[in-house]
Parts: structure tokens; sequence; C-alpha cells
């Protein structure tokens, strides 16, 4: 797997005339070894790849590329549920999802993998908790937590999102390894899951919808009241909303601070720095009646 940030280094490594480089076939996960000559690489399966296929992955700096049957294909799934499409968006780090134009992860000033710590730290310690993610997407969320020691349920609506994650080598853990075992996945409306889900059922939830522009019902007061009741006393709930600097983003923390108090959140907070708000039930919060 390849996008423009390896192509630009087996090019530079081509230009310096060497015959050999290290560099990323897995997306910035690893390094491996390749060979090159005039004609191309040989990637150390026995693959040969020719430079013209190079340069096309290093002119295009919107996806990722998985290399099939001796040919490089775009990863990218058209959703026959939601009929967006869904591509795997190349960064300097672990790449990100993109939904129609949105970002799964933060990418200016930030990359996905720092994103991600970012909304988890908010959360604070997890060992030992149950959470609940909301959203699934790439399921870095679900395994950074289970790294952390917490047992997962993570959501997802859409089976295009996990058909990219399971091609993507930053999301393994989600389907192998020891880190998957502590994660059960649900494919899913999460407004149904949690409808269905006993009282106090979790420690903590972190709800990292996609833009309110997108899912506007996943920021709505009847979500955040089933959080409320499927949270235990003194739970924490990280709620992502977007960049506090920006009109939306502002107006949006504003709206969903002010509905997460109504529906049982007593404290709640901004947390700018990972573009979100912390919120904590009151041990006498209740489902609306």
């Amino acid at each position: 797997m390849l996008s423009w940030y390896q192509a630009q280094d087996l090019l530079a490594a081509r230009s310096a005339s060497k015959t050999t480089a290290r560099v990323s076939l897995d997306l910035n996960r690893s390094k491996a070894t390749v060979r090159m000559d005039e004609q191309g690489l040989e990637l150390p399966d026995g693959s040969h790849v020719p430079w013209s296929a190079i340069e096309e992955i290093y002119e295009d700096r919107k996806h990722c590329y998985e290399l099939i049957e001796g040919e490089f294909a775009r990863i990218q799934v058209f959703s026959e549920q939601t009929r967006l499409m869904r591509t795997l968006y190349p960064t300097s780090s672990a790449p990100t999802m993109m939904v129609s134009g949105f970002p799964m992860h933060r990418i200016k000033g930030s990359d996905p993998h720092r994103d991600t710590l970012a909304k988890l730290d908010a959360l604070g310690r997890l060992d030992r908790c149950r959470l609940l993610d909301t959203a699934t997407g790439l399921g870095y969320t679900a395994i950074e937590a289970a790294r952390r020691g917490a047992e997962v349920v993570t959501v997802e609506v859409d089976p295009a999102a996990l058909e990219i994650a399971r091609r993507n080598p930053w999301s393994r853990e989600l389907f192998e390894g020891h880190l998957s075992s502590r994660i059960q996945r649900i494919i899913g409306d999460v407004r149904e899951v949690v409808s269905e889900t006993p009282d106090r059922s979790f420690h903590a939830i972190l709800h990292d919808p996609p833009s309110i522009q997108l899912a506007g019902e996943l920021y709505s007061s009847e979500m955040y009241f089933e959080f409320a009741r499927i949270l235990r006393d003194s739970g924490r709930l990280f709620h992502y909303t977007g960049d506090p600097n920006s009109a939306l983003g502002d107006r949006t923390t504003r709206g969903v601070m002010r509905r997460l108090h109504e529906a049982g959140f007593p404290v709640v907070r901004r947390v700018p720095e990972a573009f979100g708000v912390l919120a904590q039930k009151s041990p006498r919060s209740r489902r609306r009646r």
C-alpha cells in the first residue's frame, strides 16, 4: 500500500541514482527495502511496479493505493447505504477516512493518531472501564481504548466504513490480535443500539459523530438523555464537536453543552485541545419522561 508520501520518497531515491530504498509499504506503520532499476521497483514479495505507477500515485494527494494483482487501485468504497463515497486519505502518519469531502479526523494542526490520543486523554483513565465508542470508522478509538485497558463496544452504521478499515494497515488490531479480543464490534444504528442497552451499562462514552451537517440526529437531546441513562453514576462522556475557533464549531459546542446539561450532565466543560467537551453524569440523572 502506498500514498504520495511514499511515492515521493521513492522518486527522490531514483533521482539520487540509488538502487535500493527504505520505504513504508503499509502507510507508515513499518519500513521495508525495495530494489530499484530504470524500469521500476522490485518489492520484497517479488512484484514489479513500473515508475509510471509511482508517478501517478505521487500526483494524487487524496487517495491511498493498494497493489492488487499487479496493479495499484485506490482504496475507496461507494456506500450503498448512505450513497456516499468513502476513501482512505493519506497523511504523514495514520491515514484518515474521507466521507463526501469531510475528514473523519483532524488533519490540520494535528493528525489522525494524535487526534485519537487527545480524545481519549480527555476521558482520563480507562483501565477496567467499559466504554462505548459510538462511531467505529477506522477503529482507531476502539483500538487505543483497548490498549489502555478498556473493554470496548464500538458501533458502526455503515458496512462500507468497515470495508475500508479492513484494507487499512492501521486498523488491523480492530479485527485480529490480542487487542481485538477486548473489542466488541456492532454494525447498526447507534441510536437503536443505545435504546436497547440496559441502564448504567457503561463507565464512559466516546461520542465522535460525523459533522452535524451529515448526522444532526446524533447531536440531539434524545441522544444525550439516552447517554445519561446508560452511563453509570458519575460516568464520563467525551463529545467531539469540531474546531472551537470556527464559527460552526463554537455554535455547535454551545448547543451541545446546553443540551447535555438538560439531559443530566451537570458538569460540562470545553476541552479545546481535543476539539470537544467533557461531561460527567449526575448520580441522580434519569431518562426524560
